[in-house]
C-alpha cells in the first residue's frame, strides 16, 4: 500500500515538473550557482579537512586531553567528543560525515555514534555569521550572537542526550592515525562523495520550493497562517522555507526586521537544520548501520533551546 502511495506521489510530482518546467528548470539554475558559488566552496575543503583528521589521528589525540571530561558531561569517549569540534566549525553535515567516518574506523561504536549525532552536527560559523548574520539580517553582531547561541544550544542539547559514562571505556585505544599519502587520498575520496550528496538534496528541495511558490498555493497558505498566528505571512514563508531548505530559509530572513522575534525563527531553524540537511545526513551515514532517530530529537531540542537563548538576547542586546 505505501509504495502505490510512493508512486503516486512520485508521478504527481512528474505531473507537476512537466506543468512548470520553465520554473523548475529556474530552480535548477539557482541551485546549481548557489553549489558552484557557496557550498562547494565552503564545504568540500572541510570535508577533505575531517577525513584527513581523522585519519591522520586526532581523535586518538584529544582522546587523551578530552577523555575525562567528555566521560562527565556528555558519557562519551574523548574521540567522539572531537566530533562536537568539527561540527561547529565545519558545519551540516560535516559532523555527521566525521562521526559516521569514526565508526568507520573503529574508533567509536554504534550506540556512542548516534548519541553523539544528537548534538555534534550543527551549522558552522561561515553560513551563521555570513550568510544570516550580514546577509539576512545585514549584522555581523547578530550573527555572532547568534553563533554563540548555536554553540551553547549544542553544550545543552549533548548534556540532555548524556550517556552512561562508561561509554569511553568501550573501545581499545586507537591506533594513531595512518600515513598521510593514503589518507589524503581517502579524504579526498569521501569529500567528492559527501559534497555531490548534498548538492544533489539541495538542487531538489530548491526545485520543491520554487514550485511551491509559483502555484500561487504557498503563497496563500503563508498569508493564511500568518493572520491566524500573529507572526505574519513573511515570518511563517521563512519558517516554512527554512523547515524544508536552510540555505532557501536564510534567503527569506532578508524580508524580516532585526527584533528578538526574527532572531528567535533564525535560531531555530539553524537548531533544526531543514529536511534537506536531515536528507544529507541520512545519505553521509548510509554506509554504516546507525539510525538517525537520536539525531532528529537532538535537532528538535536544540532548535527549541536556541530559539528560546535568541529571544532572550535579542530583547537584551536590541533594547
Amino acid at each position: 500500500m505505501k509504495k502505490r502511495i510512493y508512486i503516486l506521489l512520485a508521478l504527481g510530482a512528474l505531473a507537476v515538473l512537466t506543468a512548470f518546467s520553465a520554473q523548475a528548470q529556474d530552480s535548477v539554475r539557482d541551485a546549481l550557482g548557489l553549489c558552484a558559488d557557496t557550498i562547494i566552496p565552503s564545504l568540500f575543503p572541510f570535508f577533505v579537512l575531517s577525513v584527513l583528521l581523522n585519519r591522520l589521528g586526532l581523535p586518538g589525540m584529544l582522546s587523551r586531553l578530552m577523555g575525562k571530561a567528555a566521560s562527565a558531561l556528555f558519557g562519551v569517549s574523548g574521540e567522539g567528543a572531537s566530533a562536537l569540534f568539527i561540527g561547529l566549525t565545519g558545519g551540516y553535515p560535516m559532523g555527521a560525515s566525521y562521526i559516521a567516518d569514526m565508526y568507520l574506523c573503529g574508533r567509536i561504536d554504534r550506540e556512542e555514534g548516534q548519541r553523539l549525532l544528537a548534538f555534534c552536527n550543527n551549522s558552522g560559523p561561515a553560513f551563521i555569521i555570513g550568510a544570516v548574520g550580514a546577509g539576512a539580517f545585514r549584522s555581523t553582531a547578530a550573527g555572532l550572537m547568534l553563533y554563540g547561541v548555536h554553540i551553547v544550544s549544542a553544550l545543552l542539547t549533548g548534556l540532555i542526550f548524556a550517556g552512561s559514562r562508561r561509554s569511553a571505556e568501550k573501545l581499545p585505544a586507537a591506533d594513531d592515525g595512518a600515513a598521510l599519502g593514503s589518507a589524503l587520498t581517502d579524504a579526498v575520496k569521501g569529500a567528492v562523495t559527501s559534497v555531490l550528496n548534498v548538492c544533489g538534496f539541495v538542487v531538489i528541495f530548491s526545485v520543491l520550493v520554487g514550485l511551491l511558490d509559483c502555484s500561487g498555493y504557498f503563497s496563500r497558505l503563508c498569508l493564511i497562517l500568518g493572520s491566524a498566528s500573529g507572526l505574519g505571512p513573511d515570518s511563517i514563508r521563512a519558517l516554512l522555507t527554512g523547515l524544508l531548505e536552510l540555505g532557501s530559509g536564510a534567503g527569506a530572513l532578508r524580508y524580516l526586521p532585526l527584533s528578538p522575534a526574527s532572531l528567535a525563527l533564525a535560531a531555530f531553524l539553524l537548531g533544526f537544520g531543514s529536511v534537506s540537511v536531515h536528507c544529507q545526513t541520512a545519505a553521509v551515514i548510509s554506509l554504516t548501520d546507525m539510525k538517525g532517530t537520536l539525531h532528529f530529537a537532538g535537532r528538535l531540542s536544540m532548535a527549541f533551546i536556541s530559539a528560546l537563548l535568541a529571544y532572550v538576547c535579542g530583547i537584551i542586546f536590541l533594547k
